[in-house]
């Protein structure tokens, strides 16, 4: 429950019941994602979506949850040297995040985040960090503000290590 309302936030597992077809963030990359291709991509394991369900039944945002690796050249020297010298390091791919413009303003995008780190720590399989696409300069915003840093040449791909992550849930 977010403080100061009384509104009951679920995310949950997308499945048949939610209505993805009325679903406008803003962004057509994300919401085409989401009405046509979020499903499919559950059934065959390539992702795993999450909705933000309200009282209502109404999703208010989603995102997605992958397994991913990183080339260790793409982070910044600073991190990398710490690393063991493999090529690829295991992360979490926070593919996709977005909420609905109708429920912008209420802290979702940030409670759907907390989620999807929770989720990524909780998580039985090694990953160094969660890893972003930002797919537009507010979001790139949203995802400094909440702790995460550019890729040195990929301004718009970003990470949080995982021992940061960690140290929120303690």
């Amino acid at each position: 429950m977010r403080e100061g309302t009384n509104e009951q936030l679920l995310v949950e597992v997308l499945g048949p019941q939610h209505d993805r077809a009325g679903f406008e963030s803003g962004v057509e990359l994300l919401d085409r994602y989401f009405r046509v291709q979020a499903g499919q991509d559950a059934r065959k394991n390539m992702a795993a979506p999450f909705v933000l369900v309200l009282p209502d039944g109404a999703v208010a945002g989603y995102y997605t949850l992958s397994a991913t690796a990183l080339n260790i050249g793409d982070l910044p020297d600073h991190v990398a040297r710490k690393l063991p010298r493999y090529p690829l390091v295991p992360a979490t791919l926070l593919g996709r995040l977005a909420v609905d413009l109708r429920y912008r303003g209420r802290g979702f995008g940030r409670h759907l985040l907390a989620d999807a780190l929770f989720r990524a720590v909780r998580s039985e399989i090694a990953s160094f960090a969660v890893i972003v696409d930002a797919k537009t300069a507010d979001a790139r915003r949203f995802y400094e503000r909440e702790s995460f840093l550019p890729f040195p040449n990929q301004p718009m791909k970003l990470f949080r290590p995982m021992a940061d992550i960690e140290q929120l849930f303690k």
